[in-house]
């Protein structure tokens, strides 16, 4: 004879019950009434109140996420294109001696550096004999930044410069500027540099040889670039020209840190300024572009409130006899209101968690398959051809307290409402 189970087992409660048990009583009534269906209008409000609360979320994720993509993309660009630290000598004397102070002072946090001179031209080929207007930058063997090839990948192709075996110095395009032209990697082209000495103006003309093509990540300066080796840009464009110190950081050191030693070493010859420096104006700009960009999106999760208001509006209209029931019982009126607020909160948070999941989602979607791109004109406006989608912990902790915030002062009123209610009057009407 198999033994019964113990009484007190077979009576026990269901977990879900015990859970609620151990909640607050206001937490554990706000979430039954969540999960009550009695009423087929509040339902349909509060599922409202979800998808508007989660459509306003998704965006401002979708657009704090563009914002940061593109500011962090530029960043690095940026960086990549001229270095971290760039210095420019008031003398020719100080540029030619550098590399030996540096070499002998051994900056702290410096990992590399490069001697950079630039120039002014045009390029023609037989595809475009009238020739391309372009930028000359003249670098040396491992100057900093690495270049990037077609796909964007850091390579060293510096000996792509030197001469062939007929003499011809090889020349690196960009990529549009090498489309431009309509030539080939070997085919030679032909180059005019702008020569200035004081108020005499004249031009030196050499056949290179197109050695590839690079990638910037900019369009102006992939349309207009050309990048040659310095000893032969300087001795053709003459001692008059730009010509700067480009310095790399490493990544676990201070860059800030680093700068005030490269200023300090250099002396007051050598104008020293970081990236952010040189920069600040732009990325200012994209700052106030992305709080802007945040509060007017933001509009839409408060307009997606007023569902929520509307939800607790029936909600107190429909639970009328409860409340009048709770407060005979002994639930003040404080309880009575945070049960409210508890209520439209746990809407905000569902509509919010949703918001945050599809906007994180289309973010990875846009950025891994690349779906923005621009065409290369709109590319030349915006300095990219296309944008990357990057959620930050940041951004979406900015997103969730806007949203519950504003939720839970739209939930305030209504909630108010039903602090008030006499519980007489409650149990009458009923």
């Amino acid at each position: 004879m198999s033994a019964s189970p113990p009484e007190s087992a077979a009576q026990a409660p269901p977990r879900r019950t015990l859970l609620l048990r151990r909640l607050p009583l206001v937490w554990s009534l706000a979430w039954r009434y969540l999960r009550g269906r009695r009423s087929e209008v509040l339902s349909s409000t509060a599922l409202a109140a979800l998808f508007s609360t989660s459509l306003g979320v998704t965006a401002m994720v979708v657009a704090l996420a563009l914002m940061t993509g593109y500011t962090q993309d530029l960043q690095r660009r940026l960086i990549g294109l001229q270095g971290e630290i760039v210095a420019s000598p008031l003398g020719s004397e100080e540029f030619d001696q550098v590399d030996a102070v540096l070499e002998a002072a051994a900056l702290p946090g410096i990992e590399r550096w490069g001697r950079v001179s630039y120039g002014e031209g045009s390029l023609s080929s037989p595809s475009l004999p009238d020739g391309a207007s372009i930028v000359l930058r003249g670098i040396e063997e491992g100057s900093v930044p690495p270049l990037l090839d077609a796909d964007g990948v850091p390579t060293r192709r510096d000996a792509a410069l030197e001469p062939d075996e007929r003499g011809v110095p090889g020349v690196l395009l960009g990529q549009e500027l090498q489309r431009r032209l309509g030539v080939a990697e070997g085919d030679v082209l032909r180059l005019v540099v702008l020569r200035q000495a004081g108020d005499q103006v004249g031009f030196r003309y050499r056949s290179v040889r197109c050695a590839g093509t690079f990638t910037t990540g900019f369009a102006e300066f992939d349309a207009q670039w050309a990048l040659v080796d310095r000893q032969m840009l300087a001795s053709a464009r003459g001692a008059e020209g730009l010509d700067v110190l480009e310095l790399d950081v490493a990544e676990s050191a201070d860059a800030a840190e680093a700068a005030r030693w490269v200023e300090e070493v250099l002396g007051p010859t050598w104008l020293v300024q970081r990236w952010e420096t040189m920069n600040r104006d732009l990325f200012a700009a994209l700052a106030l572009q992305k709080v802007l960009l945040f509060f007017v999106l933001g509009l839409i999760v408060v307009v997606s409130t007023f569902n929520v208001s509307s939800t607790l509006v029936i909600l107190v209209r429909e639970r009328k006899a409860d409340i009048g029931v709770l407060s005979s019982l002994g639930l003040r009126p404080r309880q009575l209101w945070a049960l409210f607020v508890v209520y439209g909160l746990g809407l905000g948070v569902v509509g919010t968690a949703l918001g945050v999941a599809v906007g994180a989602g289309l973010s990875w979607l846009v950025t891994e398959f690349e779906l923005v791109r621009f065409d290369p004109e709109v590319a030349a406006i915006y300095f990219i051809d296309s944008v990357p989608f990057r959620v930050e912990l940041g951004d979406v902790a900015a997103v969730v307290a806007f949203a519950l915030v504003v939720t839970a002062a739209a939930s305030a009123l209504p909630a108010l409402r039903a602090a008030r209610l006499d519980p007489a009057d409650a149990l009458r009407d009923e």
